[in-house]
């Protein structure tokens, strides 16, 4: 199999890796103190490669930080050792939770070589963000918890599981109102969308310069016509697979009116 990519400096002091699995984004920050590793996956061989990449960088890894509860974004592995792991306060108890339910995540097709006992391992983030530069802005689209980070100085923003070319917006079957909840998260991400210049999602192609607000427009879009009872006009469900989530919103939707 192949490591799924390499690690590619995206902006000064940010770098990300993309994986095989649904093009997810490992991403590093380089921190005052060292290293902070976001979401790293997927495939153990990946991570392992991620480690390779990160020994090059030759800058100690100080921490690991999940933007949402979601096992793709909960993994770690031994090799960034043994150094606290963070996620938003509702995401950490949420990951808590449903741990169990997490271990179980891997089995999914396209996992190999996970470990697993190293899922979901994480920490309410103090409330001076820690060793994690930049603002984090929390809101509850996609899941409980969900943050993103604004990295001011460098003009970076990291989406979380927002904001991407190949996933449409995706419910949280578990929240009500999530049109509610993407309408608030898509403004005050469009806030931040304004003082960056790159923006790398959880999952598919680093965004830079128009390519920015044109990410957030688009998810706008998509929820505006749920909103109204259209059936939405975007690239993105041409591709078969995003049928079943675009159905499940649909079902979310009806339930909840």
């Amino acid at each position: 199999m192949s490591d799924g990519g390499t690690l590619t400096e995206v902006a000064d002091g940010v770098w990300v890796r993309q994986s095989e699995w649904v093009w997810t984004n490992s991403i590093v920050v380089r921190g005052e103190d060292g290293l902070i590793v976001i979401d790293p996956g997927i495939h153990g061989s990946e991570m392992a490669a991620l480690a390779d990449d990160l020994d090059r960088l030759g800058i100690p890894v100080v921490a690991g930080f999940s933007t949402h509860p979601h096992t793709d974004h909960l993994l770690w592995h031994p090799r960034f050792g043994d150094v606290p792991r963070y996620a938003t306060a509702a995401g950490a108890d949420f990951a808590a939770e449903t741990r169990d339910e997490q271990l179980a995540g891997p089995e999914e097709e396209g996992w190999t070589d996970v470990p697993l006992d190293l899922i979901a391992l994480v920490a309410p983030l103090p409330a001076d963000g820690g060793p994690v530069p930049g603002e984090i802005i929390e809101h509850r689209a996609h899941a409980v918890g969900h943050a993103a980070v604004v990295l001011d100085d460098r003009g970076v923003l990291l989406a979380g599981d927002m904001l991407s070319d190949v996933l449409i917006p995706l419910f949280d079957s578990r929240q009500e109102e999530q049109l509610d909840a993407y309408e608030s998260a898509l403004d005050r991400l469009g806030e931040a969308v304004g003082q960056v210049e790159v923006m790398i999602p959880g999952h598919g192609a680093v965004a830079a310069g128009p390519e920015v607000r044109a990410r957030l427009e688009a998810d706008r879009a998509y929820v505006d016509a749920l909103r109204r009872g259209d059936e939405p006009t975007d690239a993105r469900l041409d591709v078969d697979w995003m049928s079943g989530p675009h159905q499940s919103n649909l079902d979310q939707i009806g339930a909840n009116r």
